[in-house]
């Protein structure tokens, strides 16, 4: 339901914690890299038959150039959520901020954060769940929880300073 693409096997590190939160919430995923750099005939095979395959939404993560987000979105009309990540070939990381988060008016990219697969896999599950009541039940209950934490960490805090 949920694709989930990569430049290269060196960002599965990062992109795991978006594998991760599908799993959690049950949604079905397709995990495959594909670089705009050096697969591009594949890239545009993906992108152009990624609706047809049944997906909802893809997640895509890239680092240095990250040209692969911005690139998807141009060949589909799924919502894609772009993943800068930060790679041994990256300027601190502010090159695949910038590439996935300047993107032209007509091809949107939602950006989450550098490294911030988690976010994305969320977004995705939000995405999802405005069509499957499950899921949006299942992510009502993911914000409550966080409340929670949210409410032992200020009890645990107070005790610390106490």
């Amino acid at each position: 339901m949920v694709g989930i693409i990569m430049g290269s096997l060196s960002d599965l590190k990062v992109m795991q914690e978006a594998v991760d939160v599908l799993k959690e919430f049950g949604i079905a995923y397709e995990i495959d890299i594909v670089s705009a750099h050096r697969t591009p005939e594949k890239m545009v095979e993906y992108g152009k038959t990624a609706r047809a395959r049944g997906l909802k939404a893809i997640v895509a993560g890239a680092g240095g150039a990250a040209h692969l987000p911005g690139m998807i979105a141009s060949l589909t009309t799924l919502p894609v959520i772009g993943v800068p990540v930060k790679s041994s070939n990256s300027i601190d990381g502010w090159d695949s901020v910038l590439s996935i988060l300047q993107m032209p008016s007509g091809v949107p990219v939602a950006t989450v954060a550098l490294n911030g697969a988690k976010n994305a896999g969320l977004l995705a599950v939000q995405i999802v769940g405005t069509f499957d009541e499950n899921v949006a039940n299942q992510l009502a209950d993911y914000k409550e929880s966080l409340k929670q934490k949210v409410a032992e960490m200020s009890l645990e805090a107070q005790k610390t300073v106490a």
